[in-house]
Order: C-alpha cells, then sequence, then structure tokens
C-alpha cells in the first residue's frame, strides 16, 4: 500500500477514498480513528489515503483533480471569510 493523499481533515479523506473507489481503485483510510484522540487539532499528518502499488498510476489524477477542487474551494470560503471579517452574512 502507498499513500496517495494526506488529508487536512476527516471528509477530505472520505471525499477522496469516495472518488477513488467510483474508478474502481481500492483504498483505504488510515489514522480515521487518531483523529479522536487528537481533539480539535488539525487531522494532517494523522489521516491518510492509501491504495495498492497496482493502482497508484490510476490514483494520482484522481487525488490531484480532488486537491485542486478542495483547495479552489478553501480559498473561496477564505476570500468570503476576509470579505465578511469571519460573519456570517445577515439574509433580508
Amino acid at each position: 500500500m502507498r499513500i496517495i493523499y494526506r488529508a487536512q481533515n476527516l471528509i477530505d479523506a472520505h471525499l477522496v477514498k469516495d472518488a477513488l473507489e467510483s474508478a474502481e481503485v481500492p483504498a483505504f483510510i488510515s489514522g480515521e480513528y487518531l483523529t479522536g484522540g487528537v481533539g480539535q487539532l488539525p487531522a494532517l499528518d494523522y489521516v491518510a489515503v492509501l491504495v495498492p502499488e497496482s493502482s497508484v498510476d490510476v490514483a494520482e489524477p484522481i487525488v490531484q483533480e480532488i486537491d485542486r477542487a478542495l483547495t479552489e474551494a478553501r480559498q473561496v470560503l477564505q476570500e468570503q471569510d476576509d470579505d465578511t471579517g469571519g460573519l456570517l452574512p445577515v439574509p433580508g
């Protein structure tokens, strides 16, 4: 097994795992249960997605696309957060 993705959080790990499995690439999340032990600390370097060595070539482009989409989404959220000072807009 080889680490194909180091997740910032458990949700990201599951997004990657689900995308890989949709492409019929077997995937495993390592460190999933360690997140309870570290509490509110970031999960980086605790949670990783692994695939068999034989699936790395198929998995890499899928993971790169998911990582790019997650990075873009985080940038948009950060920009919105910067614009509002961290406050949510009031409807109406």
